[in-house]
């Protein structure tokens, strides 16, 4: 099992013109960025460039100067790619005020539901789910930083609710318990790479997406409340997935680590549901019943970049295809 200490990853490869000013941003270079009216606001390109816009409030990257976290001209092409991605999701995901109902709506599992967990604890190979977990890693490596940036920016009965939320994240007190330790430990048994970064180059836009759109809406305040949306959406239903999970690897005579990263998850995010919902939701909205709208919108578009996922890696399974983007996916080479 590791003990090391995450490191910064590498810089990626570029995907196009997009991610390549950055990354020659990012290696101190003087690039001219190039206009992102015409780029796909999902595609390759713009997502792993504003994932390496995000990067430097994490971990960083090798080689790369830590004072570039808040390089102007860096930050300024950033904008303009955060109201891209931005006015596509708002023109992709209806909008709603109805928090109550789009919360109920996510504690609903109907029986004839079938998705990537349903997938891998019937039918899911070895190589699937190991694949799957390669993928997840860009954002379970780093799992709850994104939403640690909203802290700041809640007060009271709110800020009370989701520290406590974070303090299990975080191990509870215990660094071999952090939860980002232990889908390291998961992917060490499962025989994959558990060094931070790993799977950049070979994870495609939807999952870049995913982790973006956490990153976006921690680190601006105005969008706090769709973080808040985008949490509860993971916390409300995360149990039956990660039970889910859990049966996928006994079938497939997994070891304990790879069994314990969710079957942590079935029982924390049981107990973290209540408090989102009544701990920081709740009284979020007694205070300011105006951010309901955004609220749903992290909700919607949470669940909306999560199906893109989902509906990529299953297409592709479905075809006995790697779903990694060099198409050579773990076990597949």
């Amino acid at each position: 099992m590791t003990t090391t200490m995450p490191k910064a990853p590498t810089l990626p490869a570029p995907r196009g013109p997009i991610s390549a000013s950055v990354l020659s941003a990012l290696r101190g270079e003087l690039p001219e960025f190039p206009a992102v009216d015409d780029s796909s606001p999902y595609g390759e390109d713009f997502q792993l460039a504003l994932y390496c816009c995000y990067e430097p409030h994490y971990r960083g990257f090798q080689g790369v100067d830590a004072d570039l976290e808040w390089d102007p001209a860096l930050l300024a092409f950033r904008a303009e790619l955060e109201k891209a991605f931005i006015d596509a999701l708002r023109d992709d995901v209806p909008a709603g005020t109805d928090v109550d109902s789009e919360l109920q709506a996510l504690l609903v599992e109907h029986v004839d539901a079938f998705g990537l967990s349903h997938h891998l604890r019937r039918h899911g190979e070895m190589w699937q789910l190991r694949e799957y977990i390669a993928h997840r890693s860009l954002y379970h490596l780093k799992e709850a930083d994104p939403q640690s940036f909203v802290i700041p920016r809640l007060d009271g009965p709110p800020k009370v609710a989701l520290m406590t939320v974070q303090y299990d994240e975080y191990g509870a007190g215990d660094p071999e318990r952090l939860h980002s330790k232990l889908f390291a430990d998961m992917m060490f048994e499962l025989g994959l790479s558990d060094v931070y970064g790993a799977y950049l180059d070979s994870a495609p836009a939807e999952m870049l997406a995913e982790v973006n759109f956490m990153s976006l809406c921690g680190l601006h305040r105005g969008l706090r409340a769709a973080l808040i949306g985008q949490f509860a959406t993971v916390e409300l239903t995360s149990s039956p997935g990660s039970d889910r999970l859990v049966n996928a690897r006994r079938r497939l005579d997994c070891g304990p680590a790879a069994i314990r990263f969710y079957a942590e998850h079935v029982e924390a995010d049981a107990v973290h549901e209540q408090l989102i919902r009544r701990g920081v939701i709740a009284p979020l909205l007694r205070a300011e019943p105006e951010l309901a709208a955004d609220v749903v919108f992290g909700v919607r578009s949470s669940t909306f970049l999560a199906t893109r996922l989902e509906d990529r890696l299953l297409h592709h399974w479905s075809r006995g295809e790697s779903s990694f983007r060099d198409g050579v996916g773990v076990g597949q080479s």
